[in-house]
């Protein structure tokens, strides 16, 4: 029989859920941090960059960080006063929403403060940042080799070349304070050498001895308000039965 010439879905990727065990093992590690470390932090990560959090994780290897799996983490600290695993842990896990996390430390409260204060670093932004500052660009000779002439005119600055030399026709405005980049904004920017990014983990809130404080003006206790999806409901029931 010959075989069948229709189109196959053919996956290029395949990537396995995560299950239910590494997700309770998720929930335990958390619950024995609670009692594990004498203080935890609720964290928020400001102009998210991989190398800049690497960094951090390993200056923090004495101590556990915990990003990602909100729900979960959520869950696991509990979401109501009837299921909180500690007093007032309750109001951590409201709290655990976008790019919030949680570090666990025993190291005095006063020097976690200034460590984190210490450690921000100006990094260059993305589309969908906001800009901090005006960027207008003068009429005349820009500072690039002739080989970017292109590429600059391809990010809508109206560039020329001129004896070898690439010109800006007229004045440019690259962005304005308060309104949204966008990818070629971000890109021109990053051209000029123009950090207007800034990475740094906020310090939102402390627990400790069964004492919830909140440390930032804008840490708003906020519920998580999206549905929960048919894995983490599932996951929930499982440890609630074992």
């Amino acid at each position: 029989m010959p075989k069948s010439k229709r189109d196959k879905v053919v996956p290029l990727t395949v990537t396995k859920k995560k299950s239910y065990d590494t997700k309770k093992e998720l929930v335990s590690e958390i619950q024995d941090c609670c009692d594990k470390y004498a203080h935890i932090f609720l964290i928020e990560v400001h102009n998210e960059r991989n190398n800049l959090l690497k960094e951090i994780r390993e200056s923090w290897k004495h101590s556990r960080m915990f990003l990602g799996r909100n729900k979960v983490m959520a869950f696991s600290l509990g979401r109501t006063v009837e299921t909180e695993y500690k007093k007032d842990l309750h109001k951590l896990a409201k709290a655990l929403v976008r790019k919030r996390g949680l570090l666990f430390t025993n190291e005095k409260v006063e020097d976690v403060k200034e460590w984190f204060k210490s450690h921000k670093q100006f990094c260059y932004a993305r589309s969908g940042s906001i800009a901090t500052e005006t960027v207008v660009l003068p009429e005349g000779p820009l500072d690039f080799p002739h080989s970017m002439e292109p590429q600059l005119r391809q990010l809508g600055l109206p560039t020329r070349l001129k004896d070898g030399a690439v010109v800006l026709d007229q004045e440019h405005t690259v962005c304005t304070a308060g309104k949204v980049l966008n990818t070629q904004q971000a890109v021109i920017l990053k051209h000029l050498g123009n950090c207007m990014a800034e990475f740094q983990v906020e310090l939102m809130s402390h627990w400790s001895d069964n004492v919830f404080t909140v440390l930032s003006e804008s840490n708003s206790a906020m519920e998580v308000n999206e549905p929960d999806s048919e894995d983490e409901n599932e996951i929930i029931e499982d440890v609630n039965e074992n």
